[in-house]
């Protein structure tokens, strides 16, 4: 007995058309309204700063032109400075790195058995912290159960730059180019493991001629082990009457990322020496242009007036806070340095 094959018909799935798209362009300028969130929280009797110190202080080393625009301030206003029996140099530099580094510097007033000043220690503003009166100090000590130390009501002086958001702590100016000293350090981390890692190759090799199996598997193993250290070396492939365009290599990506490595470190650092008003002839940049950056000395004078003077009246306070002329400084002039030296 012949069986026969049952066929069901199948209706044909109706298709459809779906439109979609992929979203509105996002603007990225209205992320910095995450800075006006910023609060000084009270924690264990005194307030906590609207940033996180401990994230100043890494950025800190992140980029070299970040570094060395702070060094290149505090070098110079260290040079200018007057030591006095109360304050010496050594306490002034520490307290003009914490001002340009985290925007606050503090300096605590040591008394003698008569009440009578004898000297002014920095403290770190890393770890310094205000209390809820505002008028007394604290320093925080590494560890979970460490008790915090607290100075005697009145004598902590604190310099700090004005914030808009908040009166208890300072801010410094560079936050605006935080996102370029990330990127910098960024690329530099990820062409640092690019060479690291040493697979160069970044090309696809073309091979037209007519070569044996065995060169082949030997030219690919030769490829292969070009990674790691000592993977720059020269191949050697024979190939008997080969043509001219027998062989060759279609490099991808390796120009590519060099360039896109370039223009990266080049833009980050122009938006840090814009964030820090440095000249870049002060910080030992070499220019990319045949006539260079201009006159060393007559852009080093608009920076001592511009930026030195403004800084020097700034850690002044400290006198007016004291009743005495503790913080003096000279006049900074490069041929008195030059005769000087």
């Amino acid at each position: 007995m012949r069986k026969t094959k049952k066929h069901t018909l199948t209706t044909p799935k109706k298709s459809s058309v779906e439109a979609f798209t992929f979203g509105d362009p996002v603007s990225m300028l209205d992320r910095r309204e995450i800075f006006d969130y910023l609060e000084c929280s009270l924690i264990d009797n005194y307030y906590e700063p609207p940033i996180s110190f401990e994230g100043l202080s890494r950025i800190f080393r992140a980029a070299a032109h970040h570094s060395s625009a702070i060094y290149v301030k505090r070098n110079i206003l260290s040079s200018t400075f007057v030591p006095h029996p109360w304050l010496s140099r050594q306490d002034f530099d520490c307290f003009a790195l914490d001002f340009l580094i985290f925007g606050n510097a503090y300096l605590e007033r040591r008394k003698n058995g008569l009440n009578k000043t004898i000297s002014l220690k920095s403290i770190p503003a890393k770890l310094t912290r205000r209390s809820e009166d505002l008028a007394t100090y604290s320093l925080l000590h590494a560890g979970f159960d460490s008790v915090p130390f607290t100075f005697q009501t009145g004598q902590v002086f604190h310099l700090l730059e004005p914030d808009i958001n908040q009166e208890i702590y300072g801010l410094p100016e560079y936050l605006a180019a935080m996102t370029a000293i990330l990127l910098n350090e960024s690329a530099t981390l990820f062409r640092r493991k690019y060479y690291l890692n040493g697979s160069h190759a970044g090309y696809i090799l073309y091979i037209n001629d007519t070569i044996k199996f065995q060169d082949i598997d030997n030219l690919r193993e030769q490829l292969k082990s070009s990674k790691g250290l000592g993977n720059f070396r020269n191949l050697l492939l024979y190939s008997p009457n080969g043509k001219k365009d027998g062989i060759q290599t279609i490099p991808l990506s390796e120009a590519a990322a060099k360039d896109e490595f370039l223009n990266i470190k080049n833009v980050s650092r122009d938006d840090m020496l814009a964030a820090h008003r440095v000249p870049p002839q002060l910080m030992g940049i070499m220019p990319q242009n045949v006539g260079g950056f201009g006159d060393v000395q007559k852009a080093t004078n608009v920076f001592i007036c511009n930026e030195l003077h403004p800084l020097q009246h700034k850690m002044q306070q400290l006198n007016e806070w004291l009743g005495e002329e503790v913080i003096q400084f000279t006049p900074y002039a490069l041929n008195r340095i030059k005769n000087k030296i």
